[in-house]
């Protein structure tokens, strides 16, 4: 495939997205405005995601650090989200390389990107796991308050919203019930910590992206819709 059949594809899936998020969010009496697309580009060559930000993508969004730490430069333009797990020891890197990072999940996380992060301004989203699957990652509901209290209390990391994963099957029934759950957990937190501004709901992604914009979804983390179907991962 030439290099123009790959950028005009990128340019068709690019605008089939959007007129996706456009579609369901006039349904459920939403701006698409309101709505930021995170491109999902782990194992996905700079090439391509140069043919994506040509396409108008903006927001871009890796799972590990050490891919992200090649890529972006190769890259050379976007803004760059961690929506995967971040390790500590990975930490001060992702406060250098990250616009937002949206998996933090424990109070010791917390508290190492504060130690690490060097006077730079850091945002994040608290990760929650509302569907019990450990591999997914993300904080119980039960500790969310308490590592929401410490990042307001303790650090001066910017604490601007919530993400989830929704479950694996159960329909659209169960993925809208989970992303009810944390819109909910986010508007309690809303009052508890007025001075955050926690305003982000990460949900959604290419199987599950209609159901948590019907339910609030700010941020949504899309890849394979579009970039095409995935590659293995490189090894660390």
């Amino acid at each position: 495939m030439t290099q123009p059949d790959v950028a005009a594809g990128m340019a068709a899936r690019v605008a089939a997205i959007r007129g996706r998020i456009a579609s369901v969010c006039r349904d459920a009496g939403r701006s698409p405005e309101a709505v930021t697309l995170v491109a999902v580009c782990k194992t996905y060559d700079a090439t391509m995601v140069r043919h994506g930000l040509a396409a108008g993508l903006l927001e871009l969004g890796e799972n590990r650090v050490q891919e992200a730490q090649v890529k972006i430069p190769q890259v050379g333009g976007g803004r760059w989200h961690l929506v995967g797990r971040l390790q500590r020891n990975k930490a001060r890197v992702a406060t250098r390389l990250f616009s937002l990072i949206h998996s933090v999940d424990s109070v010791r996380l917390a508290r190492r990107l504060e130690a690490v992060r060097e006077g730079r301004p850091c945002d994040v989203l608290i990760q929650v796991n509302l569907t019990g699957t450990r591999t997914q990652g993300g904080i119980e509901p039960s500790g969310l308050s308490e590592l929401a209290s410490v990042l307001d209390r303790e650090t001066d990391l910017t604490l601007r919203g919530l993400m989830t994963i929704g479950p694996m099957g159960g329909g659209v029934a169960a993925s809208r019930a989970c992303f009810r759950q944390l819109r909910e957990q986010r508007d309690a937190l809303q009052v508890s910590l007025p001075n955050q501004p926690i305003a982000e709901l990460s949900m959604g992604m290419t199987d599950d992206l209609d159901a948590a914009l019907v339910e609030g979804a700010t941020i949504v983390r899309v890849g394979r819709a579009i970039f095409g179907a995935r590659s293995p991962a490189p090894d660390p």
